[in-house]
């Protein structure tokens, strides 16, 4: 019999899977590269960091959110995460169009390389698509497609893909190097040794030590003041900028009539003082643990304005500028009326890196966005008509005053008791009002008074207890507050925008016979 022979089945799967390694790896070699780049110089960062800055700039404020509620203090982590693993995943697509035609993968990253460039990332990102350039090219050589190969034909080509396998390794343990060797070298700009060297001087009157009295003795509930260590972090910074005090410069500009200009040094001689303050977050929800108290150390902002000459006839809002760009903002006589400081002490030790060293803003009342820059540079004096600050920008309120709010620590929501008397405690905060009472309901029951701890000043949170002699079953449980000026917390929920969550916390406990 006579006929056409059907050509033998070909091998063409390993060496498309061969050409995505060799894209991820690329790419791999290209971060790697950006982040060794960046650690040569002060003030450059690598691709990955600029871009992710611009996604927090830019992202639309439901996804900033989201992120901040779902993440919390892990969110920059994770959206760093996303970029390297977007660019990998894209590195892998590029790699695949290298087998047939390199010079547009090539181009795909060039592009990269000019996306990084006008983030901000000008050297580092140029470096990183050269290096990706040629990674490509060297490895996407050996996964061009060949004559196909029929199967059981003897070749070398399994030693030729271990070959490919092992120079793919090699490139990624490269680009591991370069990427562990751009972050040594950028510790040699870091503010840790500055931090170090600093020696607080004592408050002119130091406050007395928080007595025991403050904190109820209940397991779970949040500890009075918060270690350091604890504090929660929301900022727009990325990387935590690294300023040293030997070099950092106070400004006091704008409607005054004597600018002013002070050293990291020159403010430690001033007269500092001690104010026992809780701060929250704006985007702190109903219940949640973006908010946290401290003891601060710093200059009254009240006594540089008045230095300066603020002229208060004209202006309304005074402005925070952050070394990294951000600005806050809020009402003038805010200022005046409050223990609003320049602080450069938390909890007895110089600020922390992250919570803004060398010096930051802390305002009593005010959800942080508007009242407590940190890594400040400059204090401006200014009205609201004339300038909007970075939050309002992107759709918040100009004034923010901190909501009277409570939340339940313990028992956690869905928690098994046992039942009989089960203590139910937390904590409430209404900053510069102070806590006058606080309630809680058991299902549909009325509300009963709490046991409250000793108040410590009207800027800082105060816990309470409420003994509940629980039944078996599923029960809910509710706490509202009262506050100095005898509002009770309101119950109407709303979301964190524009100016911060309201509403009751309710959670379910489970309570076992």
């Amino acid at each position: 019999m006579t006929g056409t022979r059907s050509a033998a089945p070909t091998r063409h799967g390993p060496r498309r899977a061969d050409a995505g390694i060799a894209g991820v790896m690329s790419a791999a070699v290209a971060l790697g590269v950006g982040e060794l780049v960046a650690g040569v110089a002060a003030g450059w960062v690598s691709p990955v960091e600029a871009v992710a800055t611009e996604v927090i700039d830019r992202a639309p404020l439901p996804l900033e959110r989201f992120a901040i509620e779902t993440f919390g203090n892990d969110d920059k982590l994770v959206l760093v995460v996303g970029v390297v693993a977007t660019s990998l995943l894209l590195g892998a697509g590029l790699g695949l169009v290298a087998r047939r035609r390199p010079a547009l993968a090539a181009a795909g990253f060039a592009g990269f390389a000019l996306v990084g460039m006008l983030a901000g990332s000008l050297v580092p990102s140029l470096a990183a698509g050269v290096a990706g350039i040629v990674a490509l090219l060297g490895l996407g050589s050996r996964t061009t497609p060949r004559a196909p190969r029929p199967l059981g034909a003897t070749s070398a080509a399994g030693h030729d893909r271990r070959r490919f396998l092992s120079i793919g390794a090699a490139a990624g343990a490269a680009a591991a190097l370069a990427a562990v060797g751009g972050r040594s070298l950028r510790s040699r700009f870091s503010a840790a040794d500055s931090r170090a060297a600093v020696q607080l001087p004592r408050a002119a009157r130091p406050l007395p030590a928080v007595p025991a009295a403050v904190a109820v003795d209940v397991a779970g509930v949040a500890p009075f003041v918060t270690p350091n260590a604890d504090f929660y972090r929301v900022d727009t910074a990325l990387i935590v900028p690294q300023v040293r005090s030997e070099d950092w410069t106070l400004d006091v500009t704008g409607l005054v009539d004597r600018p002013l200009r002070l050293r990291f040094d020159e403010l430690l001689r001033r007269v500092l003082v001690e104010a026992d303050i809780t701060m929250t977050c704006v985007s702190n929800p109903v219940g949640g643990d973006l908010v946290g108290h401290a003891r601060w150390l710093g200059v009254p902002v009240r006594e540089l304005l008045e230095e300066a000459g603020a002229r208060r006839e004209r202006a309304d809002q005074l402005v925070g500028r952050s070394t990294d760009g951000y600005t806050c903002g809020f009402p003038l006589d805010h200022a005046y009326d409050t223990d609003a400081l320049v602080a450069v002490g938390m909890n007895g030790e110089p600020l922390p890196l992250a919570h803004g060293f060398p010096a930051r803003l802390v305002t009593p009342g005010l959800y942080g966005y508007v009242g407590s820059s940190k890594w400040l540079t400059e204090l401006e004096v200014t009205t609201f008509d004339a300038f909007d600050q970075y939050w309002v920008r992107r759709g918040y309120a100009d004034r923010a005053p901190v909501k009277t709010m409570s939340r339940i620590d313990a028992p956690r929501s869905g928690q098994r008791v046992r039942a009989g008397r089960v203590p139910v405690a937390g904590v409430a905060w209404a900053q510069t009002r102070g806590i006058e009472a606080v309630e809680v309901q058991v299902d549909d029951g009325p509300f009963a008074p709490a046991e409250l701890a000793e108040a410590w000043g009207d800027d800082a949170w105060r816990q309470w207890r409420f003994d509940w002699d629980a039944t078996p079953g599923r029960h809910n449980l509710t706490v509202r507050a009262v506050d100095g000026t005898g509002a009770t917390q309101t119950e109407r929920r709303r979301d964190v925008v524009p100016d911060g969550a309201s509403g009751w916390m309710s959670l379910v406990v489970l309570v076992d016979p």
